[in-house]
């Protein structure tokens, strides 16, 4: 099959959705699919091998914005639009790009929900032109904010839309309160014209079936897949090193970092983990370092910056290095997760998982058997949950065993590729 995977770029920052198209797209190559992913607004940053070959970047971010802002940059001529495409200016405007935030993007994400009736169609038009050129057999949008575009790329293409669902609803909501509701109307509206949605979990599949408006039958669960290369086979443990609580995601509140760091600083005041030591890790932008320098001084503060490490950014091999290091893991995030691949690459290293008991976590540590769940929003309970792991060695590293056989047997790229290849070819066989 020829699957054309459509994927925003966050520019200079790590994007969970980024990482996991470009590895399920190269999963798909190694099954024998023509697979190619497409890149939208700024270039993806990634941590393997780049699968767009060379694409060029549909609805330029610097496009996008002029046209949402000026009718007549609109009917630019066409030698300007090109310009304002270029890889230069963009990775330029990636550094921008990365301090945006959803309350300053309202009347944007409208308009690109609106598809061919919004202020950028000139770029849907351009996408139309490369697709079919390409003569895809499928057509997959990354998420539910691109359901703008399959209008027309089914009008034009006569081929199946599918689109992945993976966290839209925190988006949405953070658009100021004019907007809001007239995004969600608008995505609901627009959500017809998909022939199928895919989401992660079965926590998410069922919210945006409500919040879309979606039949039971147009939505499917396909837990995301991780590519295990680099990752232990089997549990790896230094028995005398220090303990170590670590966490690897975006540095912000949504994710709970500072639930965490008071986690932390309520087990050294108790002292009972002797020694224990905090690690952070994962996308740290100019939004974010606002928090990261608050902890920093709150650390500060209780005597205990010494004994936790900072971790912004880093490579694939950086990172599997960072997960091996741990003793336990959390990222107790305090919104509807709707999956949280950072569980299952802490899994994949062997090492137990505390999270919230809310979202999709429950479903990931029931499928898993690696972890234990505490309250939601709740640093107390976080705490003594974390604290028993570290004080039961055995269980904690029982966990940590069953967490990383199950990864490997059920939540691996390869069977994320082989499931959406069947989901797609499916797609196209005519209902009966």
């Amino acid at each position: 099959m020829r699957i054309i995977q459509i994927t925003p770029g966050a520019g200079k920052m790590f994007c969970g959705a980024c990482l996991r198209d470009n590895a399920l797209v190269m999963a798909l190559r190694k099954l024998g699919h023509a697979a190619l992913l497409a890149p939208l607004y700024l270039p993806l940053t990634l941590d393997e091998e780049d699968q767009t070959e060379g694409a060029p970047i549909f609805f330029s971010g610097i496009n996008v914005y002029l046209e949402q802002q000026s009718a007549l940059f609109r009917r630019a001529p066409e030698w300007l639009h090109q310009m304002l495409a270029s890889p230069t200016l963009l990775n330029w405007a990636s550094g921008a790009a990365a301090k945006t935030r959803p309350a300053d993007l309202g009347d944007m994400t409208i308009s690109m929900l609106r598809g061919e009736q919004g202020n950028q169609a000139r770029e849907l038009e351009d996408l139309i032109v490369w697709l079919r050129a390409e003569k895809p057999d499928v057509v997959c949008l990354s998420n539910a904010l691109l359901v703008g575009m399959a209008r027309r790329i089914k009008a034009e293409l006569r081929v199946p839309v599918l689109c992945s669902l993976q966290g839209e609803d925190w988006f949405l909501d953070a658009l100021p309160q004019q907007d809001r509701d007239l995004a969600w109307q608008t995505a609901a509206e627009r959500a017809a014209d998909v022939d199928l949605f895919i989401a992660p979990s079965r926590y998410f599949a069922d919210l945006m079936q409500r919040r879309l408006k979606l039949s039971s039958d147009r939505v499917q669960v396909l837990p995301n897949g991780l590519n295990l290369e680099g990752y232990p086979a089997s549990l790896e443990r230094n028995p005398g090193a220090a303990p170590v609580l670590g966490y690897f995601a975006r540095m912000c509140r949504e994710k709970g970092l500072d639930t965490l760091v008071n986690a932390f600083l309520i087990l050294k005041q108790r002292d009972r983990v002797k020694n224990l030591k905090l690690r952070i890790g994962g996308s740290c932008g100019p939004v974010d370092q606002i928090l990261v320098d608050g902890l920093r001084a709150r650390l500060q503060g209780a005597n205990v910056l010494a004994d936790v490490e900072f971790c912004p950014n880093v490579s694939r091999a950086d990172k599997q290095a960072f997960l091996r290091s741990l003793t336990v893991f959390s990222v107790p995030a305090t919104y509807g997760e709707a999956f949280g691949l950072y569980v299952i690459e802490a899994l994949a290293s062997g090492v137990p998982v505390v999270q919230p008991n809310h979202a999709a976590f429950p479903e990931l540590i029931a499928a898993t058997g690696g972890g234990v769940l505490c309250a939601p929003n709740d640093e107390q309970a976080l705490a003594e949950a974390i604290e028993e792991l570290f004080l039961n060695p055995a269980r904690a590293r029982a966990l940590g065993e069953a967490g990383q056989i199950a990864v490997r047997k059920h939540f691996s790229i390869e069977t994320m590729a082989a499931r959406m290849a069947e989901i797609c070819l499916a797609a196209q066989r005519p209902a009966m």
